[in-house]
């Protein structure tokens, strides 16, 4: 299959004030912390750092599922758990006066709990020392803890509970073989009903080789299970050994989307080719 150029709104600019980032990422690495900005090479992360956001990434940096798109480590996961994580965050949150946070992680099927209780820790920690600010976390599916997930966020509510579907079903079972599609809609349908005053949120790629049809039956579903967030953006190919990109959308067709998602229904919709699910709201 041919490699496709990336056409010209893909290309990354840098904010005239990038190297402002340098005392964040300083702190970052200081305390030894991971984040999903840089680990997915994501193209937003020197405007996030700008604007003191980043989704940090707890559980360590290797996953335990091999997604045929994504350019985070797979492999066997050291089985013990950071206790200090939820502190070095906390310590972040003061030091650079962080508003609204982001916390997500690698996939852990080889814990007991899958990681659960390492959130709830960074959700308490947080909640306790900093009241007013908004915590969004960015989870895996929790197939075999789903009900515990369930239990532990309504119990200790994240402002956004983000969970990413991905692309539609059919792609789905294409890229993310070890996963699973509907324990996926279960997930963030079940945790709206557990506590309503929870925004759930949900990412899509793009330039899979979907099609409208299809993304709008996607739409519908996310809208009937109550999804309140949507973001939509261009699938970029980290490397040659990943999925290849079939198509990239032009700006034309992510603002006709976000309207499409508007029709149906949602409020609040992010549309663009560098959008992610993680970008700062």
């Amino acid at each position: 299959m041919k490699i496709l150029n990336k056409p010209k709104w893909i290309k990354i600019k840098l904010p005239l004030n990038y190297k402002k980032n340098k005392k964040f990422e300083k702190y970052i690495k200081k305390y030894s912390l991971n984040t999903i900005c840089k680990k997915s090479l994501c193209p937003n992360i020197y405007k996030c750092f700008n604007k003191n956001k980043a989704a940090f990434l707890i559980l360590g940096k290797i996953c335990t599922r091999r997604c045929s798109f994504c350019n985070i480590k797979y492999g066997n996961p050291c089985k013990k758990i950071n206790k200090e994580e939820p502190e070095k965050i906390n310590k972040i949150i003061k030091k650079q006066n962080i508003k609204h946070i982001i916390i997500t992680s690698v996939t852990r099927d080889d814990l007991k709990d899958e990681g659960i209780n390492q959130y709830k820790k960074c959700i308490k920690i947080i909640r306790k020392n900093f009241p007013k600010i908004t915590i969004e976390i960015l989870t895996p599916d929790f197939k075999r803890n789903l009900k515990k997930a369930i239990k532990i966020f309504s119990k200790y509510p994240p402002d956004i509970f983000n969970h990413n579907i991905e692309t539609t079903k059919k792609i789905f079972q294409i890229i993310k073989s070890n996963s699973n599609y509907n324990s996926s809609i279960k997930l963030l349908k079940k945790i709206k009903k557990s506590n309503n005053n929870i925004k759930t949120k949900t990412g899509i790629m793009v330039g899979l080789g979907e099609n409208t049809k299809e993304l709008i039956k996607l739409f519908k579903k996310l809208h009937n299970i109550k999804v309140d967030i949507l973001s939509i953006g261009q699938y970029l190919q980290p490397s040659k050994k990943h999925t290849k990109v079939i198509k990239y959308l032009s700006p034309y067709e992510f603002n006709k989307l976000k309207k499409i998602a508007h029709k149906i229904g949602f409020k609040y919709v992010k549309s663009g080719p560098l959008i992610r699910s993680s970008y700062y709201i």
